[in-house]
C-alpha cells in the first residue's frame, strides 16, 4: 500500500476519482499535452481518466500542500526489475522545480522501498524541459531513436513521425548522487 510522500512543498499521493477537475485543468491545455500521445482532454475524458488513475498503481497525483493538484507522475513496471518514470505538470507549475522535487521523491521510493534496479524515461528531443529535468535528476541519455513513434497523423492520414530520447539511472548511481548532495 502506497503511503503519501511529503516533500518540502508537495504531496505525492494516489489519485482519487474526485481529482477529475484538477486533472482536466492541465490535461485540457494543448501546450501541456503537446508531446503526449493524446489530445487535450474534455471534462468527460478527465473524469474517466481520474477514475482509471484512482485504481492504478502506476499514476501519482502531485499536489501543493494546499491540496491543489498541479501535475502527475507515472512509475510503470517494466521487465528486469526496472520501471519507467513519466511526468506531466500544469503550465502554472512548470519552471518552479516541482517536477524535480516530486520526481526525486518518487525515485527515492522506487529505489529504496520497491528495490528497483533501473529507472528509464523517454521524451521528444524538442521537449527541452523534459530532457533537462532527466539530466538534473542524474539520468544519462542512453539513446536517440529517429522517427520511432507517432501519436498523430496529417490531413492525408500519414503518420507524423517523432524522435525519442531515452534516459536511465541505476539504483547505485542514484544513491551515489544522493550521497554527494548530502555530504
Amino acid at each position: 500500500m502506497f503511503k503519501p510522500i511529503e516533500t518540502e512543498r508537495l504531496i505525492i499521493r494516489k489519485f482519487r476519482s474526485d481529482d477529475f477537475m484538477g486533472l482536466y485543468a492541465y490535461l485540457s491545455d494543448e501546450n501541456v499535452v503537446k508531446y503526449e500521445p493524446y489530445e487535450p482532454y474534455t471534462v468527460a475524458q478527465a473524469q474517466r481518466e481520474a477514475e482509471f488513475r484512482a485504481n492504478s498503481d502506476e499514476f501519482f497525483a502531485v499536489t501543493l500542500k494546499s491540496g491543489r493538484l498541479i501535475g502527475n507522475l507515472y512509475l510503470g513496471k517494466r521487465e528486469f526489475c526496472s520501471m519507467e518514470l513519466g511526468f506531466v505538470f500544469a503550465a502554472e507549475g512548470q519552471g518552479k522545480g516541482y517536477a524535480a522535487e516530486s520526481s526525486s521523491a518518487l525515485l527515492d521510493y522506487a529505489f529504496d522501498e520497491l528495490g528497483v534496479h533501473r529507472v528509464t524515461a523517454e521524451c521528444n528531443p524538442m521537449n527541452v524541459r523534459s530532457w533537462r529535468l532527466m539530466e538534473r535528476l542524474g539520468m544519462r541519455r542512453e539513446g536517440e531513436f529517429k522517427q520511432n513513434i507517432y501519436f498523430r497523423k496529417d490531413s492525408d492520414g500519414n503518420p507524423i513521425w517523432q524522435d525519442t530520447y531515452q534516459y536511465a539511472i541505476l539504483a547505485d548511481e542514484w544513491r551515489d548522487k544522493c550521497r554527494k548532495i548530502y555530504k
